[in-house]
Formats: C-alpha cells, structure tokens, sequence
C-alpha cells in the first residue's frame, strides 16, 4: 500500500453530477482526482447542508486581485489567478485586450509558460480585430482590420496555448481570419462588432462558435433588423459568453439567452479586470484609464463599462437567487459548457471519476465555503 495517494470522502451534501442532483452524495478524492471508491483508511469530511458543485471554468478573464493579465510580471497574474481560485474558478483563461501587435505577441509568450506550469488554461485574444464603432474599453488607435496573417501571428506566439480569438467577422479579413481560426482548433468568438444578421450567420458557417459577451457591445435586437444577436441565439453551433453581474444585463436577457439558447448553450463568464476581489479605485485596462466606484467598471474618459469585478461565485448566486435558475443549469453554464468549448471537459467540468478533483463547496445560501482544486484545498471548509 505504500505510495497510495491520500484518500478522502466528502459526504452528506447536495452533489451536483451531470445527471443531476445526489441529496446526502459524496465525493471520493484520492490524490489530486476523484476516485470511483474509497479506502478503508479514507478521512471523512461531512459536509451536510451544503451543495458540492464541480469548480467553475471561466474562459474570459483579464485580471483579478489587483493584478492584470495584459500587462502584469508572471507573479502578479498568478496574484489575480489565486484570488480568482479563492471564489471559485479553478479553471482560468487569461483574456488580453488591445495593444500594440508585438506586444501582445510578447504577452501570449508568457501567458503560454504558465498555461504549460497548468497556473491558467491558455490565452485568449479579445482585440485588436475589432470594430471601432463598438471598441468598448479597446483603444481605437490600436485597432485593425483581422488580417490573417496578424492572426496567425499571435496564435504562433502562444505556443499552442490559444484558446480564443475574439473578432468582428464584418471587418475585412474576418471571414477568411475564421476559417484559419478554426483550421487551427483556436475559437472563433463574435464580438465587438457590428455585424448585420446575414454576415453573422455567413460567420457561423465559417466556423465561429462563440458569442463574446452577448449583447455588450453588438447593435441590440431590432424587428427589421434583428443584427448579431438573433443570429448567435438561434444557431445551434453557437454558445453564448453572459456576464451576470447585475450591471451588463437586464435579468429579462439573460432569462431571453437560457429559454431560446438553453442551458448547454450558455457560459457564464466573468469579463474581470484588476479590480475583481480588489476593490474601488483607479486601474487600467490595457492602455485605458479605469475608475471602479461601487463595485464598477467605467474608463475615465468615456465612461464606458470597462470589463467587471465580477467573480464567478457571485455570479453563480445571482444566478440561483436572482434569476432563480435551476442550480443544475447554472452548473452547466458556469463550468461543463467551458470546459467542453475549452477541449478540456475530460480533466474537469464535472464532478466525475477520473477527473481533477476540483469542486467548490456551497452552503445552503449558495455562498462559498471550500474551494478544492486537483485535490488540495484552496479554501478548507473546515475553517
């Protein structure tokens, strides 16, 4: 028996599973993944009245703890993955917004070394292929039509460790910048655009299957020109990034995206910067100046909604509680569906033998209070 891993049972909770809900579950750790049956010597942890959710996986996220992904030293991007870890999310990918070409490039460099230490689960690219009419907090003398050759350049950059690509497709270059995308296993997100309903389908067919923040920063839905957003609504091939903060979203479009989209076409994403589990103050995204008052994001010259403080554990509450989702849809949403666009659904996503044991322990308000993530927690429910 020497060499075993250490083995413990997590009992008497509500256990979310892909086939729904267990009262009085419990999940086996053994290591640093759940195990399908437990040793004699295993250690018990009751964890009776609380819900045990697989970890959340978070596919857009430029920053947290006061640190930012886009411009912070390797130690402070871990700064931010570790606070994020400490809501919830122990899978992260590390969002960049707009900037100078090469020194993106430079930044997917070191963004791919702690994608392969397993700190983050690879890069995404929100900018420069964005449309200035709908930049949001992009700075507009960076942006640039999606060549893609440029394309190819930063995806070349991250080393394998490319995981999205966030462009609007009407641009020229955008359709011929999607299918190299796709050729490449690299997501093609539709965002920042202002694209009409007949060039957003001619997207999809391209190979986009991402909708980047649905709504934010797209015309919104009209009867004679429904635009972007009906289009990524409809298509079965799309799934739909929401940020559920309160702020970005009026409840009745995110109940609008779960009905016609439904729950296996929806990730709950953060959009975070900086500030997210930090607090108010001055930041900067990118190059952009940041004021967060009240919880929220805004640049200061502008004032537009410059990302969010969101952390997902806040966002899976609301969900719960204010648009009083089922909890088994927002599971889906908030770490299965990510981690299936991700490629990463084998390792985690799901409360599973055989996967990385990484789950968050909820009470009965659905707030967190233990965070395991490949075995070891990160926040111990025990106190």
């Amino acid at each position: 028996m020497s060499g075993r891993a250490h083995s413990t049972v997590l009992s008497g909770a509500r256990v979310v599973l892909p086939t729904g809900i267990v009262t009085g579950g419990r999940v086996i750790v053994e290591g640093a993944r759940i195990a399908g049956s437990a040793h004699e010597d295993s250690g018990l942890v009751d964890l009776s009245g609380h819900w045990i959710v697989p970890g959340f996986v978070d596919m857009h996220n430029h920053g947290g703890g006061g640190a930012s992904f886009t411009s912070g030293t390797a130690e402070e991007i871990l700064t931010g993955v570790r606070t994020h870890r400490e809501h919830g999310t122990t899978t992260l990918v590390a969002s960049t917004v707009t900037g100078d070409l090469d020194e993106l490039a430079r930044r997917a460099a070191l963004l791919a070394e702690l994608t392969q230490q397993g700190e983050i689960a690879g890069v995404h690219f929100e900018g420069p292929f964005i449309n200035p009419c709908r930049k949001g907090a992009h700075k507009e003398d960076l942006l640039r039509d999606p060549d893609p050759a440029e394309v190819r350049k930063l995806i070349d950059a991250a080393h394998g460790a490319a995981r999205m690509v966030t462009l609007a497709t009407e641009l020229p270059g955008g359709l011929d910048s999607v299918r190299l995308l796709a050729e490449h296993d690299v997501i093609a997100a539709i965002g920042h655009t202002d694209s009409t309903y007949d060039q957003t389908v001619q997207a999809i067919e391209a190979g986009a299957t991402v909708a980047t923040h649905l709504y934010n920063a797209m015309p919104g839905l009209e009867h004679r020109a429904p635009g972007p957003i009906a289009a990524l609504l409809e298509d079965e091939r799309v799934t739909v990034e929401l940020i559920n903060d309160g702020t970005h979203l009026h409840p009745a479009m995110l109940e609008l995206a779960f009905h016609h989209a439904g729950a296996h076409r929806v990730a709950l994403i953060t959009d975070a910067m900086d500030a997210a589990g930090f607090g108010d103050g001055t930041y900067h995204l990118g190059p952009l100046e940041v004021e967060v008052k009240d919880g929220v994001a805004r640049l200061v010259e502008g004032g537009s909604i410059a990302g969010s403080t969101l952390t997902l554990d806040t966002a899976f509450k609301r969900s719960v509680t204010v648009d009083r989702l089922p909890v088994e849809s927002v599971v889906q949403a908030i770490s299965a569906n990510p981690a299936k666009l991700l490629g990463l659904y084998d390792q985690v996503g799901s409360l599973e033998p055989g996967k990385y044991a990484d789950l968050v322990v909820l009470d009965a308000e659905f707030d967190v209070k233990g965070v395991m993530r490949r075995g070891e927690w990160i926040v111990s429910p025990l106190g």
